[in-house]
Order: structure tokens, then C-alpha cells, then sequence
């Protein structure tokens, strides 16, 4: 199952261009459907705290993920597997870069990838969503069954960040504390 792990992170290392956001639905994609070492419901527990946590999402994940199914060594493999990757390849571009960027074809590349990260990004986004909102993926959504409490606390958390500003980790903290009381009254 160790060597597993790496495999996946090492993929996952390899393909997520543009950032810790991009490589989640990589994780899950690997996790969750590939190998069926977690549920989806897991995978998302699992992002929450990697979110929460200070450092770069995906090595925060790759972390959480390696402990919860092969424990330190575990932690330790899915790490490597993913930071390794990345570690080679930024080292090449910096090279790379610094020699060619004057040249306009290196701009025009860096501009061609920049709507491939979005949609990964919404795509992670979407399924958290469908998660939260519905309790299945995005597949499978029945209206009758929205969480009620879940899409107030997101209105709201949406609300305050764009309208006001609010610092995100107040609205995770204050989602939280709300969610928390109105889940024990009903």
C-alpha cells in the first residue's frame, strides 16, 4: 500500500499545474475513485483539516491522506511523493526561465494554462459543494434534499468575504461556532 501511495502522489506531483487548489481533484480522482482507499465523505473531512491547517494545501493533503491510511510512514511517503515532483520541475523551469524570458513564447505559454487551473479549481470547488449542500457528489443531486442549514452558513461565509471583506478564516471559525449551536437545537 506504501509504494501505492507514492505512486498516486507522484502523479498527482507530476499533473497539478497551478497550484495546491489544482491538485485536489487529482488527490480525489487518485483516492477516492482510482484506488478506493477513502469515501468521498472522508476525502472531504480530510480537506477541511488540510485547509485549516497553515501550509500548502496539497502538501497539508497528501500529509492527512498518508496518515489516515498508512500512518507516519504513510504521512511520510504521500510527502515525498507529491513535493518531489514539483521540486524537480521548479528547479528545471527556474533554470529555464531565467535563461529564456525575454523570449515572448514563454509569456504565451504561462497565458495558456492559467483557464486549465481555474476549471480544476472549480471542479474541486463544485464537488465540496454538491458534498456539503446535497451529501453525495455532483452526479446524483436531488433538490428535495438540500442541507438547509449548510447553504445559509455558505450564503452568509460568501456574503461576508465579498460584500465586507471579513477575513476567511473569521467566517470558518464563525461557520463553525454557528453550525455548531443551530445543530444542537435541532
Amino acid at each position: 500500500m506504501i509504494f501505492k501511495l507514492f505512486l498516486s502522489f507522484l502523479q498527482v506531483g507530476l499533473f497539478s499545474v497551478g497550484g495546491g487548489y489544482a491538485a485536489i481533484p487529482l488527490i480525489q480522482y487518485q483516492i477516492v475513485e482510482v484506488h478506493k482507499l477513502m469515501t468521498l465523505a472522508e476525502f472531504t473531512d480530510l480537506i477541511t483539516i488540510a485547509e485549516m491547517t497553515p501550509g500548502p494545501i496539497s502538501i497539508n493533503s497528501a500529509t492527512f491522506v498518508g496518515t489516515r491510511l498508512a500512518g507516519i510512514p504513510g504521512a511520510i511517503i504521500c510527502t515525498l511523493g507529491c513535493i518531489l515532483p514539483a521540486f524537480c520541475i521548479c528547479l528545471t523551469l527556474a533554470y529555464f526561465y531565467y535563461k529564456y524570458r525575454k523570449f515572448s513564447g514563454v509569456q504565451i505559454v504561462l497565458s495558456a494554462l492559467r483557464p486549465a487551473v481555474v476549471a480544476l479549481i472549480a471542479s474541486a470547488a463544485l464537488s465540496i459543494l454538491c458534498l456539503a449542500l446535497f451529501g453525495v457528489n455532483e452526479s446524483s443531486i436531488v433538490l428535495s434534499e438540500i442541507r438547509w442549514i449548510e447553504l445559509g452558513l455558505f450564503a452568509g461565509g460568501l456574503y461576508l468575504l465579498r460584500r465586507y471583506k471579513v477575513n476567511a478564516i473569521a467566517i470558518i471559525f464563525g461557520s463553525g461556532v454557528i453550525g455548531t449551536i443551530l445543530y444542537a437545537f435541532i
